[in-house]
């Protein structure tokens, strides 16, 4: 019996006869897709990596500037507690990265103003042709991770410019915090597109997949399997296994829809079922 992937991939036929695939670039939703992508989109995209980057060079000056060798032996000294910080600092960007990717794949449409083309569509353009990823640059890929963490980034750099050094000292561990996790978060689509990048991978990638330090390619299978219902954490993807056995995204959507009456993921299907 074929699984529900083999089924996903195997080509149709539309109501005149023809023969169209079921997801890929040639798939008519992808396609119209690809193209929604415009100019506007890339000037975003080009100006949340260039302010993302600038902001966390400066930060880093500073986090490096501001180091004593009391927060080292501090940190010796703390830790049992330091290690399941960092720990929840990976969690909280794993879970974030989950709300944020079930959000966009089941609720809102394309056709929304400005933002349906703009952060929806990658969404829908990826279940239908999951490997467009692949061949999108780095602007593209994480354009938008990095407008995410402009905000905290930049708070971050006006307390460095604006606080006494008391302030700045007693500060300096939730600020490694916030830098880690704006990290993680700002890699997370390009961890993303490692999980569905099948040749060429650096060895080190490969290594860090197979040992699920991040996204590995088999364990965000599950996701593209049609619904496209389960396992939305993509950047280490520990949280997926028991989000999935707390039903946690099942009775979140069936909470919204009995609140709004909108169906999960209905304009995600609408993309896949197009023909021409």
């Amino acid at each position: 019996m074929a699984s529900p992937a083999d089924k996903l991939q195997t080509p149709k036929e539309n109501e005149a006869g023809q023969t169209v695939p079921r997801w890929g670039p040639q798939h008519a939703g992808a396609r119209e897709l690809a193209n929604l992508y415009s100019p506007g989109k890339r000037c975003q995209e080009w100006v949340s990596v260039v302010l993302c980057f600038s902001l966390m060079a400066f930060n880093l000056v500073h986090l490096l500037t501001n180091f004593h060798f009391s927060h080292f032996w501090s940190i010796l000294s703390h830790f049992q507690w330091s290690i399941p910080l960092y720990v929840a600092g990976i969690l909280t960007a794993d879970f974030a990265s989950g709300f944020v990717h079930w959000g966009a794949d089941t609720w809102g449409s394309v056709d929304l103003p400005i933002f349906g083309k703009a952060f929806i569509r990658p969404f829908r353009e990826h279940h239908i042709d999951p490997t467009a990823i692949t061949r999108h640059d780095f602007i593209e890929t994480n354009g938008d991770n990095c407008m995410l963490t402009i905000i905290p980034l930049a708070n971050m750099a006006y307390s460095f410019l604006t606080l006494s050094p008391a302030e700045q000292y007693r500060n300096y561990p939730w600020h490694c915090y916030v830098f880690a996790l704006a990290i993680f978060v700002t890699l997370t689509n390009q961890i993303h597109k490692w999980s569905h990048t099948y040749f060429g991978l650096p060895l080190w990638v490969q290594k860090l997949q197979d040992w699920h330090v991040i996204l590995p390619r088999k364990h965000h299978r599950v996701h593209h399997v049609s619904p496209h219902e389960t396992y939305f954490c993509i950047t280490t993807g520990w949280l997926n296994y028991p989000l999935e056995k707390l039903g946690f995204w099942r009775n979140l959507e069936e909470l919204i829809q009995g609140v709004t009456g909108e169906k999960p993921r209905s304009d995600d299907l609408k993309w896949a079922h197009k023909t021409n």
